[in-house]
């Protein structure tokens, strides 16, 4: 049984959801506004929270920001905004999942067990993955290079935590965008390009002049030791 909190400020769709979650076996909390939704998130602190955007008080992407400053309690975003860019957007602001309206009470109770999956497969993982100098602490969510510690955003973490579990081997960029960032493969695969332009700068790198990082053109991307 997973403890949910779902903040969604329309009454109807709000009671829907928490008779529906109910009778899936989880126990749920609701808020109607962002404000009540972040302090009863921080005081119960749930396994997942069920965000809507278009709160009375302040929008949902405001709230993710907010709740991803002090909390990694697992997020997903349900939205009428089907716009793939807004999308992307969310999933890099921190969001683990998304679903857009409207939607059944088993399209949302999948994608909630499947969020709780992959994170229980990283709390059961090895506490840190070593690439060369780099050090990826997965349950503490921290990067060290050589000793130094890297300022990563979650994005960033998750895509490097992502090729250090398949250091050594190509990952193509439908992979990076179906495991990374949960979205469909077509067109929003610059993302990932984005992504990873980022993070070779801070790991002190270019494409030009790859340590770690190696595009393979036309393939995708490898994480390696420096020769």
């Amino acid at each position: 049984m997973a403890r949910l909190l779902v903040i969604e400020d329309d009454p109807a769709i709000r009671n829907t959801l928490l008779r529906a979650l109910r009778e899936r076996g989880h126990a749920v909390a609701a808020s109607p506004a962002a404000m009540d939704g972040l302090q009863t998130a921080l005081a119960e602190r749930p396994d997942l929270i069920v965000l809507d955007l278009g709160l009375p008080d302040l929008d949902g992407r405001e709230l993710l920001r907010m709740l991803r400053a002090v909390s990694r309690i697992p997020v997903i975003i349900a939205t009428a905004r089907d716009e793939e860019t807004e999308m992307v957007r969310l999933l890099d602001a921190g969001a683990d999942d998304y679903v857009v309206k409207p939607f059944t009470a088993a399209q949302l109770d999948a994608r909630i067990r499947a969020v709780l999956r992959r994170g229980s497969a990283l709390d059961d993982a090895d506490p840190a993955l070593v690439v060369g100098g780099l050090r990826i602490d997965v349950a503490a969510r921290e990067v060290t290079l050589d000793g130094t510690a890297v300022d990563l955003t979650p994005r960033e973490f998750d895509l490097l935590h992502h090729l250090a579990q398949r250091a050594g081997q190509v990952v193509t960029k439908r992979e990076l965008l179906g495991e990374v960032w949960q979205v469909p493969y077509g067109g929003a695969d610059k993302t990932v390009d984005v992504h990873l332009s980022w993070l070779r700068r801070k790991l002190g790198e270019t494409a030009q002049e790859p340590r770690y990082l190696h595009t393979i053109r036309g393939v995708g991307v490898k994480l390696s030791e420096p020769a």
